[in-house]
């Protein structure tokens, strides 16, 4: 079996100084030998937008390899689009967790969610205690991050676009004229969508091609 590996790290300082990266490079690595090649997103676990991983589905599709992560939660923390990512038809292997059946999967999946949930509990109520005590919230540190963050959503989205795209102006050359046509051509081509997802909408399509005129 050829593999693909994924990585997932949260902040662009994880990226830089390896924390995190490290310790799933080894999983991984310990696990499998034939790594055709690897992928590595900075992206937080609960934003579910992921070129990176887009990139690595397609190449597991083009290559018959199989995707390989360290854990179930390096993929998201959202137990739909874990699930919708188990039936993407590519078969997922984790390090941790190899011989896990799709049931197995499914319980972990709604487990990683669990964990975000009670994370952002966590956090809502520490920046509420901060608050109550008259701690000043937000700092030009946190907004610079935030507007940084902006900007990579939107980079990332003219990524996506511009890998969908062509696969779009294909279809118009052959005939589909309809944003509905093209959709159905699209899902049947197996172009995974900006979520992740295998079934394309024609709002989708209208919106890429708003966004290229």
């Amino acid at each position: 079996m050829k593999y693909i590996a994924y990585y997932r790290v949260s902040t662009d300082k994880q990226g830089a100084s390896g924390l995190g990266l490290e310790a799933q490079q080894a999983a991984v690595q310990s696990y499998a030998a034939d790594i055709v090649h690897s992928f590595t997103e900075i992206e937080s676990g609960k934003n579910d937008h992921r070129p990176q991983l887009q990139a690595a589905l397609a190449m597991c599709r083009q290559t018959g390899s199989a995707l390989l992560i360290a854990k179930i939660d390096r993929l998201s923390r959202q137990a739909a689009f874990l699930l919708t990512l188990r039936d993407s038809g590519v078969q997922i292997v984790a390090a941790d967790m190899p011989n896990a059946g799709t049931l197995e999967f499914g319980v972990r999946a709604v487990v990683a969610q669990h964990e975000r949930e009670e994370i952002s509990k966590r956090t809502k109520a520490a920046l509420q205690a901060a608050k109550a005590r008259g701690t000043k919230l937000g700092s030009p540190t946190i907004d610079r991050a935030l507007k940084a963050s902006i900007e990579a959503k939107k980079a990332a989205a003219a990524a996506f676009d511009a890998q969908v795209l062509p696969f779009i102006r294909k279809f118009q050359q052959a005939g589909y004229k309809t944003s509905r046509a093209i959709a159905d051509q699209l899902t049947l081509a197996g172009v995974s969508t900006y979520r992740g997802g295998n079934r394309w909408g024609h709002a989708q399509v209208c919106e890429i091609l708003r966004r290229a005129a």
